[in-house]
């Protein structure tokens, strides 16, 4: 009985050392555990095998991590359908947009080109838009977005950054159109750079491009031979390069050859061109323009067109009084000869007449 009493007292914090103590005992062999670390290599081993004995402990503590990362991917197969069917629409769009951007790629390009093409000229140029391309087949013509408020004229020549692509042949106020130089009925005054032989370069209407017909048999004349704008005629301006032969033959039965050139402008590519001013050309305009005006202010009072009427009548004009007639001039008597020693008679006072009414 008395073993039971003693045990049901015993107190539950037996005294003994007290925590202080405990404490600094604790910190004492941290420390030596630190320096002997620290120092040497005595402890690695049991450091190794502490942090590999621990490995099942730490894998436990970040299961609840894992298991919520799970619980975050897993996803219903109805939101992952939608979820399929938003970035197919968004690559769709995109992929819009990117051929677009390859297309304002292109043009930006074609227009830096143009650009250098310009900066390179001495004459004015006019950056103009296709906007429209003749369907037939036999006629090789295009549209541009710029009119006489512009400043073009017919004949002004268009070209582009490679050479001549034609000229212009009829003007509304903002569009005008071109006649390229391969349509049949377009001629344009060409030089052979080499050579500095002139000719004319008419349009084939095909692929074939140019034609050089009527070359003289001896003439000096091969496949490579560039063409060059000339200035006869004042339509084009001279040194601009027009095209390059590819063939030269004679003509059966006759004492002349012709040649075959490809045009030297990208026709079918592009959507923009330059419209170039030829000095000789719009001097002559103004020219003709100040003729025209001076010949309109040296027109007679006569010729010039009678003023319309406005349907008001006349005003009565005042009826100008009569003027009296002029009176004779009184005729002179004419005196009879007389001799020395007769007097001169004393002249009559002439009769004044009234005059008539």
């Amino acid at each position: 009985m008395n073993s039971l009493h003693d045990s049901y007292h015993r107190p539950l914090f037996p005294r003994g050392p007290g925590l202080g103590l405990r404490t600094l005992l604790l910190i004492a062999v941290s420390l030596t555990l630190i320096f002997n670390d620290m120092r040497g290599d005595s402890l690695k081993a049991a450091r190794a095998w502490t942090a590999w004995s621990l490995t099942p402990v730490i894998w436990l503590a970040s299961l609840p991590v894992r298991f919520v990362d799970m619980a975050r991917g897993i996803d219903t197969s109805s939101h992952i359908e939608q979820q399929n069917a938003e970035l197919k629409q968004q690559q769709f769009v995109l992929s819009a947009r990117l051929s677009k951007m390859d297309a304002l790629e292109a043009e930006n390009r074609r227009l830096r080109e143009l650009l250098a093409s310009s900066a390179q000229l001495t004459d004015q140029v006019l950056v103009a838009e296709i906007i429209a391309v003749n369907q037939d087949p036999y006629r090789h013509q295009i549209t541009l977005n710029r009119g006489s408020r512009d400043g073009i004229y017919r004949g002004q020549a268009l070209v582009d950054a490679y050479g001549v692509m034609g000229q212009v042949i009829d003007v509304a106020p903002n569009t005008c159109k071109a006649l390229l130089v391969t349509d049949p009925d377009h001629g344009i005054p060409v030089e052979i750079n080499r050579t500095g032989l002139q000719t004319i370069a008419v349009g084939l209407g095909d692929e074939r491009g140019l034609r050089l017909p009527f070359l003289p048999s001896n003439a000096d004349i091969k496949n490579g031979d560039l063409l060059v704008s000339s200035s006869l005629g004042g339509r084009f301006p001279a040194g601009y390069p027009v095209g390059k032969v590819y063939d030269v033959k004679p003509v059966a039965g006759e004492h002349f050859m012709e040649a075959y050139a490809y045009p030297a402008a990208r026709l079918n590519q592009g959507r923009q061109a330059l419209l170039v001013w030829n000095r000789g050309v719009e001097s002559d305009a103004d020219a003709a323009v100040a003729a025209e005006t001076a010949a309109d202010q040296d027109q007679p009072q006569a010729a010039r067109p009678a003023p319309v009427a406005t349907g008001k009548p006349p005003a009565a004009s005042k009826p100008e009084p009569a003027k009296p007639a002029a009176a004779p001039a009184a005729t002179p008597a004419r005196t009879p000869a007389r001799t020395p020693h007769e007097s001169a008679p004393t002249p009559a006072t002439p009769a004044v007449g009234k005059p008539k009414p």
